[in-house]
């Protein structure tokens, strides 16, 4: 692709309307690249929001990701919009929600190609632009639209002796996944460059089956971790889905923690290269998670639920010229939002095909989104797990419908409805408490109000 357009082919591009950004002249002229940030995006999987240090984990320790947090801004109600794998991250690239880019789930689907995606437009404006790590959508290898530089896997890979893409060629990388890509994402930091570059790193950690590099396998041996199931939990009145908590619990958690320590140590060598560099300053650096997980919450061990655990991620982003140091955002921010933050940074106009919105103006002081919908489609593979899921959450209430569900089956037995200011950790469900029935015909309205908003449909 092109490194640049003319102003004709760009707005022709984005499908700029009276909605859109203004393109900023710089991007129409030939103005120095240094005028514009750097992009590092690094993302984990099956990260949960507080399986971090700067989020008061009382045992795990990741010095380097919370001095992201204390140098930045730590997003305390960072969400997913589809809590699994495939949906979520192309809810980042797209900022659209799984019914517009019809990425429903992990079935080895990418982006419809109708709508761009952030890497192709940061390309598009002059970025240089790379990807490396886990794709996990399209079960291939093979180089994607919008990279100039591909690192790549197919589906999960393995935690050592994967086969890399790179750029077309077939390499064989024996050593740890983590330090494997960490060495390519510092090859690309370090290039001799005239233009601004976006790096995509996108780690194996912290999936299932974990393993550990082996000089972190005893990490957190003397560690005593306590269960996650509350014995306040009304199960009785919850859907009875989903993989039950298992044996070995503790071990997993263990496990979870272990694999994150060499994620941490790679943040900590791209921060000490960009720093050498002297570019640290000039770069926006986000940290993700692609989405929650729970630990036996709710007698659960997954995600896909709408449940805290699963639809929150850690979100950290460190540019000194947005995010004041050590700040610390309670407003709502989604994952579909991250892209048109990063085209805002770059000056590049967000296209009308994006449905998030960019979390720059919240982090300036203005009002954020008072509510967002979560959306979850059936998958065949899973078919006893959960059922299709439809809900809305604004800051004190979730209310949670299976609309395909067959609730005579017994299997999905009810709705759900929590008030999350007075019971956070979603012990009881209100959904058939005749007191919060006036909240609940609010909240399906709010929830019709969304759907209508984002022409919400089905999978055919």
């Amino acid at each position: 692709m092109k490194s640049k357009m003319d102003r004709r082919e760009f707005v022709k591009f984005v499908g700029l309307g009276a909605s859109a950004l203004t393109i900023p002249e710089y991007l129409l002229a030939d103005t120095p690249a240094d005028e514009r940030p750097n992009i590092v995006f690094i993302l984990t999987d099956d990260h949960r929001y507080d399986l971090l240090g700067c989020a008061e984990h009382p045992w795990v320790k990741t010095p380097n990701i919370d001095g992201l947090a204390r140098e930045g801004v730590l997003f305390n109600n960072a969400f997913v919009t589809t809590s699994l794998c495939s949906p979520a991250r192309a809810s980042f690239l797209t900022g659209c929600y799984a019914h517009t880019h019809e990425v429903f789930r992990n079935d080895g689907k990418d982006p419809k190609s109708s709508i761009p995606t952030f890497p192709q437009l940061l390309q598009s404006s002059g970025y240089e632009t790379a990807f490396i790590g886990k794709w996990h959508m399209a079960d291939t290898d093979l180089p994607r639209s919008g990279f100039d530089r591909w690192v790549g896997f197919a589906a999960q890979g393995n935690y050592y002796g994967n086969d890399l893409n790179v750029d077309g060629k077939i390499v064989h990388a024996t050593e740890y996944i983590t330090d494997e890509l960490t060495e390519y994402a510092l090859r690309f930091i370090k290039k001799e460059r005239k233009k601004p570059f976006m790096l995509y790193l996108s780690h194996k950690a912290i999936h299932a089956p974990q393993r550990p590099a082996k000089r972190h396998e005893n990490l957190y041996s003397g560690i005593k971790i306590k269960s996650h199931k509350d014995p306040n939990d009304r199960l009785d009145n919850k859907p009875k889905w989903g993989p039950k908590a298992r044996l070995g619990w503790d071990r997993q958690i263990r496990d979870c923690a272990r694999t994150l320590a060499s994620v941490d140590e790679s943040v900590g060598r791209i921060i000490k290269t960009l720093e050498t560099m002297k570019i640290l300053d000039n770069t926006v650096i986000v940290f993700a998670g692609d989405n929650g997980f729970l630990y036996g919450e709710h007698g659960l061990w997954s995600k896909r639920s709408a449940y805290e655990e699963s639809i929150r991620i850690p979100l950290i982003m460190r540019y000194p010229p947005a995010a004041r140091t050590g700040t610390k955002c309670d407003q709502m921010v989604l994952n579909i939002d991250l892209a048109p933050t990063f085209l805002e940074l770059a000056g590049v106009a967000i296209p009308a095909t994006m449905q998030g919105q960019s979390w720059i103006s919240i982090l300036k002081g203005k009002p954020g989104r008072e509510s967002f919908l979560y959306e979850f489609f059936h998958e065949d593979l899973y078919r006893y797990m959960q059922a299709t899921a439809v809900g809305v959450r604004t800051k004190r209430w979730k209310y949670v419908t299976y609309p395909l569900a067959d609730k005579t089956s017994g299997k999905f037995t009810t709705d759900e409805f929590y008030d999350l200011v007075n019971d956070p950790k979603e012990l009881n469900n209100l959904i058939n408490d005749p007191k919060y029935a006036d909240i609940v015909k609010q909240m399906n309205k709010e929830l019709e109000s969304l759907k209508a908003k984002t022409n919400f449909r089905f999978p055919d």
